[in-house]
């Protein structure tokens, strides 16, 4: 595994924690900001409205930065969101430190998956973007656990303050082992938004939003479903969670040999994965072991559907998949807001607290008939994983100098 790799994981790893953790310390900012919970809430929002917003716009305004320098530019501006968030003498200033924080994300895993898939030779190219996001995943299991135990004990600040360091731990990173991209060339603006009118990317986007909306259906109420229908105590819920971390980071393992080796089917089998996973989970949550063993599930057939969903943007953008590959990460966080806000439809109208796991089948049928609809009408030549793109605007990397 190229080192470079690894840089890109912890950058990734840093994002995931800071990202995830503030669920975790709602009660603990509400009681220091003399705001409620539900009003704290809003910090969990003003980070997914960074990403969604900083995710086109940054790399729309980066498009003709070199790659390497635009990731530690990326990594800087988390640091900084992060560092002004621990310090924030107010609400007010507290949104805006998340809404800052969240800008560079979706930028940072666009550029990111299109820099990691030219680290490695094309037969490999899902497995690394696999690897990129093993952070993000391991941030599930390790990161945002400690994070949030280190807030409940030493203050919230200091959670944001270790997040701060662990981004200039990830600028060093990047700074000293990605390589040099030699020779590149930029399409500029107007080439990677024409990117985005392709059919296929459009497709690509909308399975995301609706297919990766039917996981945070689920994910969104995990606490309470395990808490007030399968009776764990509320000490559990941090375990349930790092279990549903452990399911990501195993989708993401599987997930990249299988996207490299055939893309469409990968993306159309974890769809449909999700879907049975999703109502099996309706009846499983009632059993401790079954709904334990049901959240890794979860976790592991949710998180496979965002390698070949990542490829396949890349692939289809061409000549620009940088813009595309970002706007992917947009539309997993539309995802993550419109399945969170269907799954409390559904609780709110009295349907149950099982509720959210059929809205989520739906969500997941829905994502899954999009692609399949891409797939038919799809007239280029059998793809699998490969990033089709010419030897100018998609030039290997040079080492280090």
């Amino acid at each position: 595994m190229p080192l470079a790799l690894l840089a890109l994981a912890v950058s990734a790893f840093g994002i995931g924690t800071t990202e995830f953790v503030m669920m975790g310390l709602l009660p603990n900012v509400a009681g220091d900001m003399g705001t409620s919970v539900p009003t704290a809430g809003y910090l969990v929002s003003a980070y997914a409205i960074g990403v969604v917003v900083g995710a086109p716009l940054l790399t729309a305004l980066g498009s003709r930065i070199p790659r390497k320098r635009m990731l530690v530019l990326l990594m800087a501006l988390f640091t900084v969101g992060n560092l002004a968030s621990a310090l924030a003498p107010n609400f007010g200033l507290l949104i805006a430190g998340r809404v800052l924080a969240g800008l560079p994300h979706g930028a940072f895993f666009g550029v990111g998956a299109v820099v990691a898939s030219r680290l490695v030779s094309e037969d490999r190219r899902a497995r690394a973007v696999a690897t990129m996001f093993l952070g993000l995943t391991i941030a599930n299991i390790v990161g945002v656990p400690v994070a949030t135990l280190l807030g409940q004990n030493l203050g919230w600040r200091a959670t944001f303050l270790v997040v701060s360091a662990i981004g200039v731990v990830a600028m060093g990173a990047l700074a000293r082992l990605v390589p040099q991209i030699s020779h590149e060339q930029h399409g500029g603006l107007r080439q990677e938004l024409g990117a985005l009118r392709d059919r296929q990317v459009i497709l690509g986007l909308l399975t995301a939003v609706f297919g990766f909306a039917g996981v945070f259906a689920v994910y969104s109420y995990l606490a309470s479903m395990m808490t007030e229908v399968t009776g764990f105590g509320e000490s559990t819920v941090t375990l349930v969670l790092a279990l549903f971390g452990i399911g990501m980071t195993l989708g993401a393992l599987i997930a990249g040999p299988l996207t490299d080796r055939a893309l469409r089917p990968t993306l159309y089998g974890s769809l449909a994965a999700l879907a049975v996973t999703l109502v099996a989970f309706d009846f499983t949550v009632h059993v401790k072991w079954a709904a334990l063993l049901s959240v890794v599930v979860l976790g592991a057939v949710g998180f496979m559907t965002t390698t070949p969903l990542q490829m396949l943007v890349m692939n289809k953008a061409q000549h620009a998949p940088t813009l595309a590959s970002a706007s992917n990460h947009s539309a997993f966080n539309l995802a993550n807001a419109g399945g969170a806000w269907l799954g409390g439809v559904a609780i709110a109208a009295g349907w149950g607290w099982t509720s959210p796991t059929l809205v989520g089948a739906v969500l997941a049928v829905i994502g899954l008939a999009i692609a399949l609809i891409a797939g038919r009408t799809d007239r280029a030549p059998a793809s699998g994983s490969r990033v089709v793109a010419s030897s100018e605007s998609m030039p290997h990397l040079s080492e280090v100098s």
